[in-house]
């Protein structure tokens, strides 16, 4: 029997990874307050 224990710890994201998701809900919430109003959404930065 093994002395160590090993402990499976969820990969913790990205500094890019987080920065695109933050870039994608701020286009995502213009999108969905274009389509509120009636406006086509622009795509892309």
């Amino acid at each position: 029997m093994s002395k160590t224990a090993s402990v499976a710890l969820a990969p913790s994201a990205s500094l890019f990874a987080r920065f695109m998701a933050a870039v994608d809900r701020f286009l995502m919430a213009s999108a969905e307050i274009s389509n509120q109003n009636g406006d086509l959404p622009r795509f892309g930065l």
